[in-house]
């Protein structure tokens, strides 16, 4: 009965992630994610049902556009096959299955699934604008202290702990909106900050230590290869901190550890 359910969370995964696809395009140009009809971004050919199916269409229609044959990016394929296996991997290591349909279990499923959509848009749209969006982030902070109500009441957490990230929260929100009047634009850093703290109230602290220092030997790697690669052109190392997508990085890390972390928990 198991691989019936686990059959129902990729779709579901998939899905997901032909949503956050669309999300990711549009978030940014200010378009509408809920309301406006899904369309080729080349052509502008609204689509139908048919080229609307997460995975399969991509794959039936050759990569390809139905109506001006230009070709599809495959970060559409890619995200939403991640995006379902993720699912079905997060869904067995937290042990959700048709035989443990427990509300708490759930309930920890649906927030790994909200925190998994906040990692995918922030990161999406980092890696094509290097910038973190204001309100993916507030969607970040808004599902944090949902997940601290949660935690408090049911579970029965110590604020203590949480209160220090609510803290946190309204620390770097009132220098970001200084920052802002000041300088008329959102310090990256700062936003970056805020990721990292919500990382810690849906992962832990130890999961988020071996992402930030796994993201740091990532970047001092990446530093070093391009500094070496030109280093007859005499550029400094602090001219590659632009290219550096740091919400990417982190998110990639971020997700790669909360998996070990719950996979060594699963099987011990």
């Amino acid at each position: 009965m198991d691989i019936f359910f686990y059959i129902i969370i990729f779709l579901m995964g998939i899905t997901f992630g032909s949503f956050y696809t669309l999300a990711v395009y549009r978030i940014p140009k200010g378009e509408d994610i809920t309301h406006t009809h899904s369309y080729c971004p080349k052509c502008n050919h609204k689509l139908n049902i048919l080229d609307l199916i997460p995975l399969f269409s991509y794959i039936f229609l050759g990569g390809k556009c139905r109506y001006c044959k230009q070709k599809i990016r495959p970060r559409y394929f890619i995200l939403e096959a991640i995006s379902g296996i993720f699912f079905v991997v997060i869904a067995y290591l937290t042990k959700l299955s048709i035989y443990n349909l427990q509300p708490e279990v759930i309930i920890e499923y649906i927030f790994f699934v909200l925190y998994f959509t906040f990692i995918i848009l922030m990161a999406g749209i980092d890696k094509e604008y290097r910038t973190i969006n204001k309100p993916v982030l507030m969607y970040g902070v808004i599902i944090s202290i949902m997940y601290i109500v949660y935690l408090y009441i049911i579970e029965k957490t110590s604020i203590y702990r949480y209160a220090i990230y609510l803290a946190l929260f309204i620390i770097l929100l009132l220098i970001d909106t200084i920052n802002l009047k000041k300088y008329a634009k959102n310090s990256y850093i700062y936003s970056v900050l805020m990721v990292i703290v919500i990382m810690a109230i849906f992962t832990g602290e130890y999961v988020t230590i071996n992402t930030i220092l796994a993201t740091l030997i990532f970047i001092s790697a990446y530093l070093i290869n391009k500094r070496l690669k030109n280093s007859k052109n005499r550029k400094t190392t602090e001219q590659y901190y632009p290219q550096l997508r740091l919400g990417l990085y982190l998110s990639i890390f971020n997700v790669i550890s909360t998996i070990v972390v719950l996979g060594v928990c699963r099987f011990m």
